[in-house]
């Protein structure tokens, strides 16, 4: 007799043909992976399906990146789903703000095991083959910036053994840099009385709630630098009582990361060459491919000659050198310097310098003081053709920096 259970997946947020914007410098092997990289995802979440044997797969919203989905992504999408139904393996989807209905795009069909939620909350009854039966709840962004507080909506529908809401928002106050988009609370969504809330829009894996289990999955690929860490989905068992498990599926095909060195003494180029190096190996690939940043932290342990390599792109190059772009790689894609003018001060004793430093900064902070400083510069007869105005923060950035030049040139001296 089977276990009166059902199993099945929770992901989000595949963002599938993502156009990596901004990073088509990579070199041609690596950036053609990148591309191919959330359909990879898609893969192995289908392949983890099939080898759970579970009875469904939530996709809850932003399946695709755009909302002119190109034919390509639908393609794609459409043959892994078309694997799930060779497995009778049922596959439920609501579409986000990036993938909404009020897109423009040329309509490719799904396979029978798919149904896609309508733009307003409704229950589809789904009996399991061990005969469990589920009340699954979603619906579609009918356009991009859906506000309103959708989970208004949700009504439990009696007649199942088990009630799975699907919810593509944000919660009150908790959206980061998402838009707060089909906002809610913890309290409403317990409110629901449902058994378990598969979330999606928010791209970090957070469990909100454990009783009912509230879940975003986070996205599957991360697809910028502050997409940093593992990236899946959820394999989730629950029984007819209600009983649930969370296992996390980790899904990307190259994970973004930071290691970070803190330097504590002066170093050399093959000293800090070989410390950059062990930081990277140090993350370790475990079959999968990296995208690090190295940060280093109080630079002016390091000297101008070689602070210079680093700033004109000649470090980082020497690092990528080292890097095959086989199966498994770790590709140094930036150097960044974390200069901390408080940790810089504590190089130089003279108070009184410092106090002056501080107070010329500070005036030159003023519009009227910076432009004066710069004007021979914007009246010079063939420079002034190139240059744009400057703005607040561009003035604060530039004078940050001049400080830290200031501070780092007394630092070399001994």
């Amino acid at each position: 007799m089977a276990l009166e259970q059902i199993r099945f997946i929770h992901t989000a947020d595949l963002h599938l043909d993502s156009p990596f914007l901004g990073l088509n410098k990579l070199p041609d092997k690596l950036f053609s992976r990148l591309q191919e990289s959330t359909f990879s995802a898609l893969e192995r979440i289908v392949d983890t399906a099939i080898e759970k044997s579970v009875d469904f797969v939530l996709f809850v919203g932003d399946l695709f990146d755009g909302e002119d989905r190109s034919i390509k992504a639908q393609a794609r999408l459409r043959k892994q789903l078309k694997r799930l139904e060779e497995e009778d393996i049922f596959a439920f989807i609501t579409y986000g703000n990036h993938d909404h209905l009020a897109g423009d795009w040329v309509k490719l069909d799904m396979p029978d095991n798919v149904y896609v939620f309508n733009e307003s909350p409704e229950a589809f009854l789904f009996t399991a083959k061990n005969g469990v039966t589920v009340h699954v709840y979603g619906f579609s962004y009918p356009e991009r910036h859906v506000l309103t507080r959708k989970i208004d909506e949700y009504e439990k529908v009696p007649g199942a053994d088990l009630h799975i809401a699907m919810l593509h928002g944000s919660e009150d106050g908790h959206s980061g840099s998402h838009q707060p988009y089909a906002p809610f609370t913890i309290r409403e969504l317990k409110e629901k009385a449902m058994d378990y809330w598969a979330l999606g829009h928010i791209h970090k894996s957070r469990v909100l709630h454990s009783d009912p289990y509230i879940v975003y999955p986070g996205n599957t690929q991360g697809r910028h630098r502050k997409e940093e860490g593992e990236k899946g989905c959820y394999f989730v068992t629950m029984t007819k009582e209600g009983q649930t498990e969370l296992e996390f599926i980790e899904t990307a095909d190259i994970r973004w990361e930071s290691v970070r060195i803190d330097l504590k003494e002066k170093m050399g180029m093959t000293q800090f060459y070989t410390s950059c190096m062990t930081a990277m190996e140090s993350l370790g690939s475990k079959g999968q491919s990296i995208l690090c940043q190295v940060m280093i932290a109080n630079p002016y342990h390091l000297s101008q000659k070689l602070l210079k390599t680093i700033e004109n792109g000649e470090f980082i190059e020497m690092l990528q050198d080292e890097v095959f772009l086989d199966d498994d790689f770790i590709w140094p894609y930036h150097v960044k310097l974390e200069e901390n003018l408080k940790d810089e001060k504590k190089l130089i004793s003279d108070d009184a310098f410092l106090n002056v430093l501080e107070e010329a900064a500070s005036e030159l902070f003023h519009a009227d003081v910076f432009d004066q400083a710069v004007s021979d510069l914007f009246s010079h007869t063939y420079g002034s053709r190139y240059l744009d105005a400057i703005d607040g923060p561009e003035r604060e950035q530039i004078l940050q920096s001049a400080k830290k030049l200031v501070l780092r040139c007394l630092s070399e001296v001994d």
